[in-house]
């Protein structure tokens, strides 16, 4: 028998995602559902697939994930946003990997990403690899506001088969993500004890956009790419105006 598994998936307000992603995870031993708070219906439509359901008040992605990992009933752990799908040759891999006997403590999973409903193959995201499978008594999330990474006992795996990631569906969607990301953004750097000169405010956010949009051939990518690396850039730059303010307000 192979090694048991939880998938595990966060959610607020997830309607339009919650059954593809749950449908895509329907295989696992578990599925833990915490949820954060839903008025829409993202909790009735997600009984279909009987998930296990806690309800956590959330602060942020990696201190929900980290009060709901030790909640899981098997110490293997599959973490999946409500945005992401696990692709059936990924399943396949994974419960390869299980029944085998895992080799490592943690496994990065090759991430395939959309963005606006186009598929992004350049600007950088074409090596977007996140630790999504792990054994929860070696591994948990950094104590960041944002993207935090999984801290793991060991050396971890690598696995190929994508998950997909539809990051923005419209608009109104990207901006409000990006008015929270860029404040806790701003607030890890000012926990870190960094500043807003003149390099962090000007040239990075411009070197970021000729990393994205030359180095890693986002322009290969059209009008999508261009629009993606001016949005990157421009998140840079307004994480270290907000870095700057706080700095002003202290």
């Amino acid at each position: 028998m192979r090694e048991p598994v939880t998938a595990l998936v966060t959610t607020l307000n997830e309607e339009r995602n919650i059954r593809d992603c749950l449908a895509s995870v329907a295989w696992a031993d578990e599925i833990l559902l915490v949820d954060s708070g839903s008025t829409d219906d993202t909790l009735k439509i997600s009984e279909q697939f009987k998930p296990r359901v806690l309800e956590h008040e959330y602060v942020n992605a990696a201190a929900q994930k980290n009060w709901a990992i030790p909640q899981a009933k098997h110490d293997w752990v599959l973490i999946v946003d409500a945005d992401e799908r696990v692709s059936p040759e990924l399943r396949l891999e994974i419960e390869r990997i299980l029944l085998q006997g895992p080799q490592h403590p943690g496994y990065y999973i090759k991430r395939e990403n959309y963005f606006f409903g186009r598929k992004v193959r350049h600007c950088g995201w074409q090596r977007d690899y996140v630790l999504r499978l792990f054994d929860r008594r070696k591994g948990k999330y950094e104590e960041k506001w944002v993207h935090a990474d999984v801290v793991l006992d060991g050396e971890p795996g690598r696995i190929e088969q994508v998950l997909t990631h539809y990051t923005y569906r419209d608009w109104d969607e990207y901006f409000e993500r990006f008015k929270r990301y860029t404040t806790w953004a701003a607030k890890d750097l000012f926990e870190a004890g960094k500043k807003a000169g003149f390099f962090n405010l000007f040239l990075r956010p411009m070197f970021r956009f000729y990393k994205q949009y030359v180095w890693h051939a986002g322009f290969l990518d059209g009008r999508t790419g261009l629009i993606l690396c001016m949005l990157s850039a421009f998140s840079v730059f307004t994480k270290y105006a907000k870095l700057y303010q706080m700095r002003k307000e202290t």
